[in-house]
């Protein structure tokens, strides 16, 4: 065998090959690791939540945590990209589109796209980031081995209310940021383009869809799921002190982005065809 291991080393022809199967393996190792981890977790939440294990007070707090006071940044998130999609769609139109188009323009791209994914990418920071270095200190602190020390349950105290939370939460901030983003488009519209509000309007129900809103919150509600859960599994597998709570948050935050861009992704083949 280690006769094997020297010719490998030193023939770069084999040596290519063998790192090539030892990183696919590593990968594949980890991805069913992490993969495994969060259907567990899952699970133990769901099963907290079924036993009344979970705390109705610790919801309340996460959702005023993780919600109202996302307000803000999700507004003038959702204003920009109201902005944007009506200058931007402005840029394109050429004088045989009627300006009305406008308005379907802005209301399918906040709608089934901006709106939903944005206010995730703004929670990815905001929330997800915090959830787990909350979680990662309690960790490497050993305070994560005090509750299983007298009896309780860190998942139901700590991960299942944030989880709960983040189904809620993302939703009505999603509802919110369609709202803005509207308003916000309408008024870049009538500024740039001389759009009226009846134009912009018709336009909208024009191309309007009852499905769009559904599949719209749909979305939201996946990534308000996928966002706690990953967080908090990272959080709860972060080792290695300080530097070790800054490296699972940055890989956290990497995790939970990628994971959105896919669901994403994923949505349209799934819920539009």
């Amino acid at each position: 065998m280690e006769g094997g291991r020297g010719r490998s080393r030193g023939n770069p022809f084999l040596r290519i090959p063998q790192l090539i199967v030892e990183t696919i393996g590593r990968t594949s190792r980890l991805v069913t690791e992490h993969a495994g981890q969060l259907g567990l977790l899952f699970w133990q939440v769901i099963a907290n939540l079924f036993q009344f294990k979970v705390s109705f007070r610790d919801v309340l707090t996460q959702i005023y945590v993780m919600g109202i006071q996302s307000v803000p940044i999700v507004i003038i998130t959702a204003i920009l990209a109201g902005i944007v999609t009506s200058q931007q769609g402005g840029y394109q139109f050429t004088s045989t589109i009627p300006l009305y188009v406008m308005g379907s323009i802005v209301t399918t791209s906040v709608v089934l796209e901006l709106a939903p994914v944005l206010t995730a990418i703004v929670l990815v920071g905001r929330v997800g980031a915090r959830i787990t270095a909350e979680l990662g200190t309690m960790e490497v602190s050993e305070q994560i081995d005090a509750f299983h020390s007298v009896g309780r349950d860190p998942v139901a105290i700590l991960a299942a209310p944030r989880i709960i939370a983040g189904v809620i939460v993302l939703p009505i901030l999603n509802g919110i940021a369609i709202i803005v983003g509207l308003y916000a488009g309408l008024y870049s519209a009538k500024m740039t383009m001389g759009l009226g509000h009846e134009a912009f309007f018709y336009g909208a129900r024009l191309f309007w869809h009852d499905w769009d809103l559904v599949y719209s919150m749909s979305k939201a509600t996946a990534f308000g799921l996928a966002i706690p859960l990953i967080s908090a599994h990272m959080g709860f597998r972060t080792t290695g002190g300080a530097a070790g709570v800054g490296k699972a948050t940055t890989a956290s935050v990497m995790f939970m982005t990628l994971t959105v861009l896919i669901l994403d992704a994923l949505f349209p083949p799934m819920f539009l065809d």
